[in-house]
């Protein structure tokens, strides 16, 4: 069977575009407001998904956050959708400031730090880590021996002390965003309900001038 890629862009633009939308983040931001607000739930179940997923962006887990929100709004009581849709509060623009301030607070509460001897960057140890790894997926079906040692300083300088130090700046952020959205989406749904009554009861009364007329 072959599959035929209907998006004829080159894979480069597709993947620039990813981290910087066509018409900016600005618009998008705008455009991710809108179908929150639109969501058929309500205010709190929102609120509460949008706080699943903002928390879920300062957590580590990067090629997962979808299904982590998912799984926190579900035991919240939120939205769902909402919770993928705020996920995008993690992007290009955040994710440094975000990752900086995790990494601080964890290697704050658990009283570490990066090795001052090792010279290696943040990405380097990313680099790094990924190298070992994909060493010891060969190593699993080839005879050469697996390394550990890159992987074992990222999980120590850098996964855990995130994944902990997430935990606080993350909390705080979801209740903001959680505290701040709650009377936007009341006041936009009681806006809407309100059009929404206004445009039956000129309906009912164009229905009863028509059987007038017919009378």
């Amino acid at each position: 069977m072959v599959f035929k890629r209907r998006d004829k862009r080159p894979v480069w633009k597709i993947v620039a575009e990813a981290l910087w939308p066509r018409g900016g983040w600005t618009r998008a931001f705008h455009y991710i407001a809108r179908r929150l607000q639109r969501l058929p739930d309500p205010p709190e179940r929102i609120a509460r998904g949008i706080a699943a997923g903002v928390f879920t962006t300062f957590t580590p887990f990067y090629t997962v956050h979808f299904v982590i929100a998912a799984l926190l709004a579900k035991t919240m009581r939120g939205n769902i959708l909402a919770s993928l849709l705020a996920t995008f509060f993690g992007n290009p623009l955040t994710y440094i400031p975000i990752g900086v301030i995790s990494l601080k607070t964890g290697h704050f509460i658990l009283g570490t730090e990066f090795d001052p001897e090792d010279e290696t960057s943040f990405v380097g140890k990313f680099t790094e880590a990924g190298a070992d790894l994909g060493n010891n997926i060969v190593a699993l079906f080839t005879d050469r021996d697996a390394e550990w040692d890159h992987l074992e300083r990222f999980f120590d300088e850098v996964f855990f002390p995130y994944l902990v130090g997430g935990i606080i700046p993350g909390i705080i952020a979801a209740s903001v965003m959680y505290y701040l959205s709650l009377p936007v989406l009341r006041a936009y749904q009681k806006r809407r309900k309100g059009q929404l009554k206004k445009k039956i009861q000129a309906l009912r009364v164009k229905a009863k001038s028509r059987a007038d007329e017919a009378h």
